[in-house]
């Protein structure tokens, strides 16, 4: 099995998750699409950065780690032709768990965002004035778009309502977080074993400067 060859795969399929992760979370800073008058008018779990630094810059090292691996000198110790690659392959394995952690941070905030709903205007009691707070609870709204109409906007003294903008805007970025974080979290998982594989048996091919480009 070649290692260092999947691990290449692995680390350039990571990159645009990552990068992907770090503009969803950039994007959830600006409640459907418009710049907040207060943080207090952006839902609390955008602020744990799960996307941008769990699944976004958190992520950026691993995925380094995994591209370079196919090039990586395995004639590193001692003239051992085989050491250098065996290392890399354990190193690849702690990287991988860097990884599955912050894949599994990002995933749990986006889990609890997605199941408390925006923080979005409603009137209180169906009467101006209205607050800022989170009009739903357990994730009912998912099921319910009624709810929906809960949320509302405030303009020139006048209600609108707001249900394709910020539920929608803050749902899909949540959503798409989710799934990538799921997925980061699946490849470096596959990593951890790939990387097991590669400390114990080798990678399946020598570099040249051993001088040997056989099976390891």
């Amino acid at each position: 099995m070649c290692t260092g060859g999947c691990a290449k795969c692995l680390g350039i399929t990571l990159i645009p998750l990552a990068i992907l992760c770090v503009l969803a979370n950039i994007l959830l800073f600006f409640p459907a699409g418009k710049v907040a008058e207060s943080n207090d008018h952006i839902t609390r779990e955008v602020f744990y950065l799960g996307g941008l630094a769990g699944s976004g810059v958190l992520m950026i090292f691993p995925a380094l780690v995994f591209l370079g691996m196919k090039k990586n000198d395995c004639c590193g110790c001692c003239g051992n032709e085989s050491c250098g690659k065996r290392f890399a392959s354990f190193s690849s394995i702690l990287f991988a768990a860097v990884g599955f952690v912050g894949a599994g941070y990002n995933f749990i905030i986006s889990i609890v965002a997605i199941n408390k709903g925006p923080k979005c205007f409603f009137g209180k009691d169906g009467q101006a004035p209205g607050i800022w707070d989170y009009p739903f609870s357990d994730g009912n709204y998912l099921g319910n778009q009624t709810l929906w109409n809960t949320c509302q906007t405030y303009t020139n003294g006048d209600f609108k309502v707001n249900t394709e903008t910020t539920i929608t805007w803050n749902l899909t970025l949540f959503s798409m977080l989710l799934i990538m974080g799921g997925i980061q979290a699946v490849l470096c998982a596959v990593q951890a074993i790939n990387g097991l594989i590669g400390t114990i048996c080798g990678d399946c091919k020598c570099c040249g400067c051993c001088g040997n480009d056989g099976p390891v």
